[in-house]
């Protein structure tokens, strides 16, 4: 077992082990909860510990997503409510605060009403990377949740879990109730699956980067209403902010919308082996020609000022919402959060492209979650998740969830019952997240499923930090991101044989 000190966080690339097969037996648990504890005693911000276990985002977890500061009704400290007899109880593990958690009770509260045999308590853990940890430590102690809601890219790890995960549509076929994965947006289900097409986890709250523009600030600065939709148009908008005095250009999320969802957007690899779907010998491809062109863009507009880093994470949020940057890229997620704290007028488009790109621009890739099954507990807790499942599927459960919280329909017939409505008439912009997502993905656009991506993530922003203030070179920080990235992957790779 890899032992992690904690004398030096330069060393941090080199030294953490694999995060996967965490969940196969105790002593891998062990591993993971060490490696949690060490990054935090690594003294790194709370929105650091975030990048790098972000297992959105991205752009996007509750804080890849709209939040506020007040919890859900059921909070960390609080345990699953004793069940009348006759009722099965089962606890589901999240990480929705503020308003999203309270549109969660509510769709919790619905299920309950609706099914007295069972009892759902919905218990607030934390930020992702805190319910993760909260997770794995009552997996230890033989206590686990019968639900945990897991961020995107912990998806390689969690496939990696052996026998301590359910795969759901397993499940669901063994109560008798099988879940149609056919249902779900294509891209959605896709990372969800095993190879074989079977649903492992339950879609949930997708998200995808899109941009947002402030049309007060476009106004001022003599500027079209109409959102950049090309890196031409990008520059030339943001130059224009800066004469006018303001903040041009700004992202959050900078590795999933820089770096994975500009390749899948431009349908160029990110790692081989098609992103990692492929098997467990994918590696990073971040010397492309491509690659080196956008942050040589990004390298001289951060010069200008242009461009401004706001920080890891989704630290830039308030850049836009404060109103001092007027180009934003991050969460479809965070429109909820803009419209809240927002104080002006803004416009939704997608993520800018290439023109001279072929094929560009192809499909975003999705940030968010999904909600797992712990393997071991009893039929009737299965018989009540597969209901909960199902009635999370219903086109009237995912419409109101999407339009409430900006996050993507899931399910088919949500989207399209939203749109029946005329909800995307009423407010413009709201399906530009599901358009970007509509396309037949490709093997370079499907997503990203590498073990240890909060890792990779981690140490890509560094090297990304350098180049934009100016002391590393493109060409020196893109190879240095691909061999410390291939590192991490190779000792996934071998912690993970079988």
């Amino acid at each position: 077992m890899t032992h992690f000190d904690n004398d030096n966080k330069t060393t941090s690339y080199k030294k953490a082990g694999s995060l996967a097969k965490q969940m196969g037996n105790n002593n891998n648990f062990n591993q993971f909860a060490q490696t949690l504890s060490w990054l935090s005693a690594m003294n790194w911000t709370a929105k650091s510990l975030l990048a790098a276990l972000t297992l959105t985002v991205m752009a996007c977890s509750n804080s890849n997503t709209p939040a506020s500061n007040t919890e859900s009704k059921a909070t960390e400290g609080e345990t699953a409510t004793v069940a009348a007899e006759g009722v099965t109880p089962i606890t589901f593990w999240h990480s929705m605060s503020g308003e999203l958690g309270e549109t969660l009770d509510g769709i919790v509260a619905d299920f309950n009403a609706a099914n007295p045999e069972y009892k759902i308590t919905a218990i607030y853990k934390g930020a992702y990377d805190e319910s993760m940890n909260a997770g794995i430590a009552a997996f230890r102690a033989k206590q686990a949740p019968d639900i945990l809601q897991v961020y995107e890219v912990g998806t390689a790890t969690m496939m990696n879990a052996g026998d301590a995960i359910k795969p759901i549509q397993e499940l669901s076929e063994e109560v008798g109730d099988p879940i149609d994965a056919s249902q779900f947006v294509g891209a959605v289900a896709g990372y969800y699956s095993s190879m074989d097409g079977k649903l492992i986890s339950m879609p949930f709250n997708s998200s995808t980067p899109v941009l947002y523009y402030n049309k007060d600030m476009y106004a001022k600065a003599g500027l079209p209403d109409r959102a950049p939709s090309t890196y031409n148009e990008l520059k030339s908008d943001a130059s224009a902010l800066k004469k006018a005095g303001f903040c041009g250009y700004t992202t959050a999320w900078p590795t999933w919308v820089l770096v994975e969802n500009f390749a899948a957007w431009h349908n160029i690899p990110f790692a081989s082996k098609d992103n990692g779907f492929g098997g467990l010998d994918a590696r990073l491809q971040l010397t492309q020609p491509l690659y080196k062109r956008l942050f040589s863009d990004l390298a001289t507009m951060s010069k200008d000022g242009t461009f401004t880093y706001g920080g890891r994470g989704d630290a830039a949020n308030t850049l836009f919402m404060s109103g001092k940057c007027g180009i934003f890229t991050g969460s479809s997620g965070s429109r909820a959060q803009v419209l809240k704290d927002g104080k002006f007028k803004f416009g939704i488009g997608k993520l800018p492209y290439y023109e001279d790109v072929a094929g560009a621009p192809q499909n975003s890739i999705i940030g968010g979650a999904s909600l797992w099954v712990f393997n071991g507990k009893d039929a009737n807790v299965y018989k009540g998740i597969t209901k909960f499942f199902h009635h999370l599927s219903t086109p009237e459960v995912a419409a109101t969830w999407h339009q409430k919280t900006g996050y993507v329909p899931v399910v088919k017939a949500g989207y399209d019952l939203t749109k029946s409505q005329g909800y995307y008439d009423k407010n413009p912009g709201t399906d530009i997240a599901v358009q970007s997502l509509s396309a037949d993905t490709t093997a370079q656009s499907r997503g990203v499923r590498l073990g240890n991506l909060p890792e990779i993530r981690e140490m890509e922003e560094g090297y990304m930090e350098q180049i934009f203030n100016g002391s590393m070179t493109v060409d020196v920080a893109l190879a240095a991101m691909e061999d410390d990235g291939n590192k991490v992957l190779e000792q996934f790779e071998s912690d993970n044989k079988k």
